[in-house]
């Protein structure tokens, strides 16, 4: 297992090393100059020319990067080029509420997919099962944007029951329930579809298997037969998707956050591409990426403790 876990490490930092060369790729030839955008619009050549040199801009690419390189495994992110606030600072900030409002919509995916999923796999073919079945599809199409605005619409402005949008505590805490609510439903819309219709077809496959119709040929209860020994070996590939959902939510949150007016680095990254502010661009997606490689990362090592079978080498 050892052995097993340094060699994934090592996979995942020649992982972030490639991403880090395509990001930084990305934003050095991406139109626009920041020297400019940090200048303001009234300054003069000369005092352009001086900001590109503080802030290296005047360096070839191969140089540039090797400095970025340096920096971000000392992590050292930079200055914000609006703020000119150190990047882990704000980061440090904002971090917080995006991660409050990913496992908020993770949580939700959980309680509501699994057994709405089960549910239809149990109900095959019924009037319960098109129902739920048509519900999961529509949720995949929903677009979380426009829920999300349809959530405020409702339950802020008609009923008055939620606030609108902002986010300043975290969702176990009562208000921060308050606040992170109607993001969340949002944002897992689509995620709680995913596990339902993956759920129903993990399960039916399951069902059909000998060793279930050996158990209920024992005389075993139904709960028995569906809780211990069905869902246990449905879970892995349930597990293999919560693990590919938290980096598309980690996303999804970019545009959720925009809706709710939430603080977080969603919204940080919008403003930064929008102002060119590079630096900042280059940290949040550096930051999410590698919070998806390493929840994947846990998600492969779940799979022993549901499964024993499973050896890693």
């Amino acid at each position: 297992m050892l052995k097993y876990i340094c060699k994934r490490i090592a996979l995942m930092l020649l992982l972030l090393l490639g991403m880090s060369f395509i990001v930084f790729a990305a934003m050095f030839i991406a139109p626009g100059d920041p020297a400019i955008m940090v200048a303001g619009i009234t300054a003069t050549q000369e005092d352009v020319a001086q900001i590109r040199v503080s802030l290296g801009l005047d360096k070839p690419f191969i140089v540039q990067y090797g400095i970025y390189l340096k920096n971000l495994v000392t992590l050292n992110l930079g200055m914000s080029f609006t703020s000119r606030q150190p990047i882990l600072d704000e980061l440090k900030v904002r971090l917080p509420f995006t991660l409050n409002l990913a496992l908020a919509a993770v949580i939700i995916s959980i309680i509501v997919g699994i057994p709405t999923g089960i549910i239809t796999a149990l109900k095959r073919d019924t009037l319960t099962d098109n129902i739920l079945t048509t519900f999961a599809l529509v949720g995949v199409s929903i677009p979380n944007f426009w829920l999300g605005t349809m959530l405020i619409l409702f339950f802020s402005v008609i009923l008055g029951w939620l606030p609108t949008g902002g986010m300043t505590h975290f969702f176990w805490t009562p208000k921060g329930f308050s606040q992170t609510i109607l993001p969340a439903i949002a944002l897992s819309t689509a995620t709680v579809a995913s596990f339902t219709r993956l759920g129903r077809s993990a399960m039916l496959e399951v069902l059909q298997s000998d060793y279930i119709r050996t158990a209920r040929a024992k005389g075993l209860l139904n709960r028995t037969v569906i809780f211990v020994h069905a869902l246990k070996n449905a879970l892995i590939p349930l597990v293999t998707q919560l693990g590919t959902s938290f980096g598309l939510l980690l996303g999804g949150a970019i545009i959720t956050e925009q809706v709710f007016v939430v603080n977080g680095i969603g919204s940080y990254m919008i403003a930064a591409i929008n102002n060119r502010n590079y630096p900042v661009v280059q940290s949040t997606v550096m930051l999410i990426a590698t919070m998806f490689i390493l929840v994947n990362l846990l998600v492969d090592l779940l799979y022993v403790v549901i499964d024993p079978r499973i050896k890693y080498e």
